[in-house]
């Protein structure tokens, strides 16, 4: 599959990552529609409060990421920094700054180390040329073990995204960082309300370890040049390329071995089923049994009691490990042994069924290993 037209970037090492690229930057040649979401962070980093002054306009044509240095609580120099280094890739790329994305990823606390960063960018490319957008997505990443691309076809356009993220995951707007790029022609209002709608049943129905962090950046491009599309297929090609990229991420999630998929249904809000999804999926006691494949029901129901919600009826709720009944009833030892089997697999879906209403949620995320604490234990040590 084609990536969009009219997009032109490139990759380069500035020196944070020992040999790999650590920074890329995607432009579209013309004029493009856009939205973004941020994290709501009360430590959100200069890269943040600068791109949410950009993207109000609705009119950025790139974006640019650098990876291994959040420049986050670095102070006046952190954003006179992040000023600097905007401007001269947005010179580079022959876009006015304001129309310049950026964002940064990496470990907090560290200013960046400006005389490198000058000196190689520099030794990058101008004019740039055409993006190679897995290259992009390979420059993202930190602890990832993949690049995370996803593409769909969407009428005489494409849309593809890209992200990285594996820790530090509980979304609270968008995702780690993620970036869609797309030909297809929506005008900025559709292309916000799309946007939003998406990222509400993807990125933020995603959590690996219930912390929010302060670089989430989510944003899409539009630049039109394949002309217009159906709105309601756009909107559906774009939920399936960003669902892969909350699969992947949750798959690859520090020290995962398994992808855990919560389903929520019968509730009597979408907020509800939302609220009693996360719950489940961020329990340290339910990730555990997932990755012990111990069927350990009990944890479930603990989770879902434990929240302030009399709508709640314990004689209503009804709990599944995949296919196979839970809770109400007493499973024997056979069925135990069959949901030990299930939970052996590398996705585990644990489906709720509340009794009170019509709402359904499904949120994403994994199993809590000795890998993760490995990961982070050492991660800037």
């Amino acid at each position: 599959m084609r990536d969009p037209a009219g997009f032109s970037g490139c990759t380069a090492n500035l020196g944070l990552k020992d040999g790999a690229d650590d920074f890329a930057v995607v432009v579209s040649d013309g004029p493009c529609v856009s939205a973004a979401m941020f994290t709501q962070s009360l430590f959100a980093g200069p890269s943040v409060t600068i791109s949410r002054e950009a993207a109000a306009s609705r009119a950025l044509r790139g974006i640019m990421v650098i990876s291994k240095n959040a420049n986050v609580a670095t102070g006046a120099a952190g954003r006179a920094n992040a000023e600097e280094v905007r401007a001269r890739v947005a010179a580079r790329a022959g876009i006015a700054p304001e129309e310049l994305l950026i964002t940064s990823t990496g470990v907090i606390g560290r200013p960046y180390p400006m005389d490198t960063i000058r000196e190689h960018l520099a030794l990058t490319p101008q004019p740039l040329p055409v993006a190679d957008l897995d290259d992009a997505a390979r420059a993202m990443m930190t602890t990832d073990t993949m690049p995370k691309v996803a593409r769909r076809s969407v009428g005489p356009a494409t849309v593809v995204g890209i992200a990285k993220g594996v820790g530090m995951i509980e979304p609270n707007m968008a995702t780690m960082l993620s970036f869609f790029f797309t030909d297809a022609a929506v005008a900025a209002d559709d292309l916000d309300a799309v946007f939003r709608r998406v990222v509400e049943r993807t990125f933020n129905s995603l959590s690996i370890d219930t912390d929010t962090s302060t670089s989430d950046t989510v944003v899409i491009l539009a630049n039109g040049r394949a002309g217009a599309v159906d709105l309601a297929d756009f909107e559906e090609q774009l939920y399936q390329a960003a669902l892969e990229l909350v699969r992947k991420i949750a798959t690859d999630g520090e020290g995962a071995t398994k992808r855990i998929e919560v389903q929520v249904t019968g509730a009597s809000s979408d907020r509800q089923a939302r609220r009693v999804a996360k719950t489940i999926v961020n329990s340290p006691l339910v990730k555990t049994a997932v990755h012990g494949a111990d069927p350990n029901w009990g944890r479930v129901v603990m989770a879902i009691g434990k929240l302030d919600d009399e709508d709640i009826d314990p004689d209503r709720v009804q709990v599944r490990f995949g296919d196979l009944p839970m809770y109400p009833g007493d499973p024997g030892e056979e069925e135990l042994a069959v949901a030990r089997k299930y939970l052996e697999g590398s996705l585990a879906e644990i489906n709720v069924e509340l009794g009170n209403g019509d709402a359904a949620w499904r949120v994403y995320g994994c199993d809590l290993t000795e890998g993760y604490v490995h990961i982070n234990a050492d991660y800037t040590t």
